[in-house]
């Protein structure tokens, strides 16, 4: 079987290998359709509101499309319903279900805890437990294959945004992390943003390095391009210096010294939380300049972190800032968020509560349940970005991951109820 599955892969990689970029994963799902004799085979990617799928076309110029269409290219947002295909990327399990006529399997897409989408087949005959292994490993390579071929063509990012973007969200988007999730043996770290309608120069970063994770929250002052410029100076910065092995406290400098000296608007400033975790110790380094307090659920309790206090980045020349340390137990998850996630009608929402209510969630799927708790309470358009970063601390760095097809099982949340 081993053997077997070695020959499957073999012809997967190749196919998707020689077909173009925009053609590969509809590559891959007809050699693993003709392998398994499914009558139909498509691959789902995530939308980036983290609310739907999108289901990818090749359609005839004068032939139907979907919900929206770009010459032959169509694509048809299918909502989360609690049903079958949000179970599975919330459970990260494979669905098979019977249906009038034959088989439907649902196969997380994922890497690392990342959602990238949803692998559906529809089969005649009740697949048996081998071919249903063959289609998880399948569906795991299907993730490797969307993040290389994603690199050459804009067709996945068009398919993934259900509206229009702004030039501001452009330059915002471009400063985000490939990967808004990531699991490794010691942590689980997810972060997401909630754009305003003018966007408010929110960012979140991280990095992770062989022994230490590197992390950032950021906050631009004011709105639009000026915002995201003011954003992407910033971001710059802060990679940049982190990048050439420099400490929270030169990154947080240098930034300052930058944002001063190219100030896209005079006057503006960026609020930071910048953060730099020993995986060996669970020991994490904190500096707050100008910034909402982290947050640290332990035991149930959520709690602001006292930090000591710095101005913004670009306020004031010479500023010198000061760190924070904060010793992570096993099972500690520690949240990080900008003020849109508090502040005018957002205050409304308890957040604290709302932690507690999360803590048997996976990171991935609480930080979207605190934006959609957000958008109750402020929406359905926010007046601020709303951005947040939760890391779970598992201790244990050095131990091999327990993963399943791009997850690990036992991190995984709870299937919605019935």
């Amino acid at each position: 079987m081993e053997s077997n599955h070695g020959v499957v892969l073999a012809g997967i990689l190749e196919a998707a290998e020689n077909a173009p970029p925009v053609d590969a994963v509809e590559a891959v799902t007809r050699e693993l359709g003709t392998t398994l004799n499914a009558r139909t085979v498509s691959f789902l990617i995530a939308d980036l509101s983290g609310r739907a799928l999108v289901r990818l076309a090749r359609v005839p110029l004068n032939g139907s499309a979907g919900d929206r269409r770009s010459g032959e290219e169509s694509a048809t947002v299918l909502p989360f319903d609690g049903g079958p295909a949000e179970q599975a990327l919330r459970t990260q399990t494979v669905q098979v279900l019977a249906v009038p006529g034959g088989w439907t399997v649902l196969a997380p897409v994922t890497d690392r805890g990342e959602v990238i989408g949803l692998l559906d087949l529809d089969l005649p005959e009740e697949p048996a437990p081998e071919a249903v292994r063959e289609i998880t490993r399948t569906a795991h390579a299907l993730a490797f294959v969307v993040i290389a071929n994603r690199r050459h063509t804009d067709l996945f990012e068009w398919g993934q945004r259900t509206t229009p973007y702004t030039l501001s969200a452009e330059i915002q988007r471009r400063l985000l992390p490939g990967s808004f999730t990531c699991e490794a043996s010691a942590f689980t770290l997810s972060a997401w943003l909630e754009p305003a309608a003018s966007i408010g120069g929110d960012t979140f970063d991280y990095s992770l390095a062989r022994d230490v994770l590197h992390f950032s929250v950021t906050d631009a002052m004011g709105h639009g391009v000026a915002s995201a410029l003011t954003a992407t100076l910033g971001v710059g910065s802060l990679r940049n210096s982190r990048r050439g092995g420099a400490g929270l406290v030169e990154q947080a400098g240098t930034a300052n010294a930058a944002l001063i000296e190219h100030a896209v608007v005079p006057g503006s400033y960026v609020t930071a939380v910048l953060g730099r975790l020993d995986l060996n110790t669970g020991v994490c380094t904190l500096l707050n300049a100008g910034h909402v307090p982290p947050l640290l659920i332990r035991d149930g309790v959520a709690r602001d972190l006292p930090l000591p206090g710095n101005f913004p980045l670009g306020m004031f020349p010479g500023s010198t800032f000061e760190t924070g340390e904060l010793a992570l137990r096993p099972g500690d998850r520690l949240v990080v968020i900008t003020d849109g996630m508090r502040e005018r009608r957002a205050a409304g929402l308890d957040l604290t509560a709302r932690l507690r209510k999360l803590t048997g969630l996976h990171p991935r799927e609480a930080v979207r349940s605190l934006a959609d708790a957000v958008l109750e309470v402020a929406g359905p358009v926010l007046a601020d970005d709303a951005t947040l970063l939760m890391l779970d601390w598992y201790n244990g760095h050095h131990e091999e991951r327990r993963t399943d097809a791009g997850a690990d099982q036992e991190r995984a949340s709870a299937p919605l109820p019935g």
